[in-house]
């Protein structure tokens, strides 16, 4: 689909450093096809920096690559764990550079990474400060906390133990108070009291693309794509996972919405209808995310579609 756009991209690469191209770009835009046309022109294998394609057992709600996409090229990071499993963006991060410098930079000097997770695409190309690991019993009381007594009461419990964290975050912005309070009860110590917000340097050259498009046509592509989960199965997914819908690795777009119906919440068409919404929102943000990132550069894909 994207030979032109990939000829392209390589016309200009001369350079003899060890290289990393990281595609990036918001759910549904295809930047894992422009990874797989780029991967297979350059000889190389896949990195997917992504926090949910890890987890095998939900691979059609988090559009993992598929058995034949890792046939045709090698992926890594893709339905290796269980959603039972804890990972992080650190492990993420001291995993992928190590695979880089002791495997994948022996196979080929140029590598691809695909992801539209944020937080991972800075933790492989900045690094990210160490955090402790969070015990499990921590983390499911911690969920079950914000579930009865909703983000208010936890946002003015972070407010007083870590001010310094509060000030730099959106008060509603449930998933960072969560963590920003786990670390807090495992530790004993502020959450901020781990960030030191020092880049840290590579021993590689990193080339940063964000694929956009039109947002009507991207909504389009959403919209389109959701309904293709369903009819691949997507609502059986969400039924097998449900006894584990308490664990953060299903607190995702796709499965809180199918789970919901599943508690006769809603009806099923209005659980879709909430997928696709969600996954705009989700698109939006990640946009606004790399659009501060001077680093990046954004290519237009309407014209190769």
């Amino acid at each position: 689909m994207f030979e032109e756009l990939t000829q392209k991209l390589l016309k200009d690469i001369t350079t003899s450093e060890k290289t990393v191209f990281v595609i990036t770009g918001p759910t549904g835009a295809g930047k894992s096809q422009l990874a797989m046309d780029l991967a297979k022109s350059l000889g190389c294998s896949i990195i997917s920096a992504d926090s949910r394609q890890l987890f095998k057992e939900i691979p059609i709600g988090t559009a993992a690559p598929t058995e034949e996409d890792r046939r045709t090229i090698p992926h890594y990071f893709v339905s290796c764990l269980s959603v039972k499993d804890y990972f992080s963006a650190s492990m993420f991060e001291e995993q992928a550079i190590s695979l880089l410098e002791n495997k994948l930079f022996d196979e080929s000097k140029i590598q691809v990474v695909c992801s539209g997770s944020m937080m991972y695409v800075d933790a492989l190309c900045k690094g990210i400060d160490a955090m402790p690991d969070v015990p499990e019993d921590i983390r499911s009381m911690m969920w079950k906390r914000y579930e009865k007594e909703g983000v208010e009461i936890l946002s003015q419990e972070l407010k007083l133990i870590d001010p310094d964290y509060y000030k730099c975050i959106d008060p509603r912005n449930h998933k960072r108070i969560i963590h920003a309070l786990e670390v807090y009860l495992t530790t004993g110590k502020p959450f901020s009291s781990f960030h030191k917000n020092e880049p840290t340097r590579r021993n590689f050259h990193i080339i940063k693309l964000c694929v956009t498009m039109q947002r009507e046509t991207l909504y389009q592509r959403i919209n389109k794509r959701v309904d293709k989960m369903m009819e691949l199965g997507l609502l059986d997914e969400a039924k097998a996972v449900y006894p584990m819908k308490h664990l953060n690795a299903l607190n995702t777009v796709g499965y809180k919405e199918l789970f919901d119906y599943l508690d006769q919440k809603t009806s099923l068409q209005e659980a879709i209808e909430l997928i696709k919404r969600n996954s705009r929102r989700y698109a939006r943000k990640q946009l606004t995310w790399w659009r501060r990132d001077k680093e990046i550069i954004h290519i237009p894909i309407d014209e190769y579609i």
